[in-house]
């Protein structure tokens, strides 16, 4: 990105891709302030760059998932804004969040303006996984990749944040390179609640229903709360693992009396499965799947 700044040669299309919060979109903005600023490379002073840092200049675009897609009208709003001449910079701009979520039609229309751009108009794309993206736009994109934060950064991050350390390296080991998954993750109330989600899950048996149904009823049909379980009964789960092949390196070391009673009775096979079960629970749940039918589907999975 330096070299273009350098050159002001940018191509018309890129694609960031990478983990969530790891500043694909921080950067976007970075590198549509540096082009549209009037005094330097991005100044962050003038009218241009506070205006981007609001995300309200009339020639930057943004546009998001509406529900589980971006849809055909979206991009066809797009489109519309893209033909207009800029109202004060030197070219229009589009960042398109969620480039991996596009619709097959949506996608379909916008590969249209990446291969004959209205203008100098500049499209940046941002995915969690650039293999998602069609192939068709991947290939017409200029890609950078994003690589999460290490984990011990980030545990020092958290930590000099005031957060205790058993907290952060729980965050931190959750958080797949992402602060901003870290922080939310070092919530006291999440963090409260860890104990009651994870023996509630321990607890699940296809021969007591009563705790099945409850299990779901512990995070009241709520999205990020519902989120942040699975991730922590993931960690929990893995803990399980690594006891069972004989490790000693722990996430939930405070749990460690728990972590053996229950790794006893499970098989690997089965934690593996479960495993395996709460990475596509956590990822429907982001895709905006119904939070208490992915959850008593979770419930139902791990008593079996």
């Amino acid at each position: 990105i330096q070299i273009v700044l350098t050159s002001r040669k940018a191509a018309h299309a890129y694609l960031f891709s990478g983990p969530e919060g790891v500043g694909k979109k921080t950067s976007a903005l970075a590198f549509v302030e540096a082009l549209f600023c009037s005094a330097t490379d991005g100044c962050g002073r003038c009218p241009s760059c506070r205006k981007i840092a609001a995300c309200s200049h009339p020639d930057l675009h943004i546009i998001e998932p509406d529900g589980q897609f971006i849809k055909i009208d979206q991009v066809r709003d797009l489109q519309r804004e893209l033909s207009l001449r800029p109202y004060e910079a030197p070219r229009k701009a589009a960042i398109i969040d969620g480039a991996d979520r596009l619709h097959p039609s949506a996608g379909n229309a916008l590969l249209k303006t990446i291969e004959e751009p209205p203008g100098n108009a500049l499209l940046i794309l941002l995915a969690t996984t650039g293999e998602k993206v069609l192939p068709t736009i991947r290939s017409r994109c200029q890609q950078l990749l994003f690589n999460g934060i290490p984990q011990e950064k980030i545990h020092a991050f958290l930590t000099g944040r005031g957060i205790p350390a058993d907290t952060a390296l729980i965050a931190s080991s959750l958080a797949d390179g992402s602060i901003s998954r870290a922080l939310s993750l070092c919530d006291e109330d999440i963090m409260a609640d860890r104990g009651v989600i994870i023996n509630a899950a321990c607890n699940l048996s296809s021969r007591n229903m009563q705790n099945f149904f409850g299990f779901g009823e512990l995070f009241d049909k709520e999205r990020d709360k519902s989120t942040h379980a699975v991730d922590l009964l993931l960690s929990f789960w893995r803990d399980m693992l690594l006891f069972q092949h004989g490790s000693q390196h722990f996430v939930n070391n405070d749990l460690l009396p728990l972590i053996e009673n229950e790794s006893v009775r499970r098989q690997s096979k089965k934690l593996l499965n479960d495993i395996e079960y709460m990475e596509h629970i956590r990822h429907a749940l982001l895709r905006n799947a119904n939070v208490r039918l992915a959850m008593d589907m979770l419930a139902f999975k791990i008593a079996a």
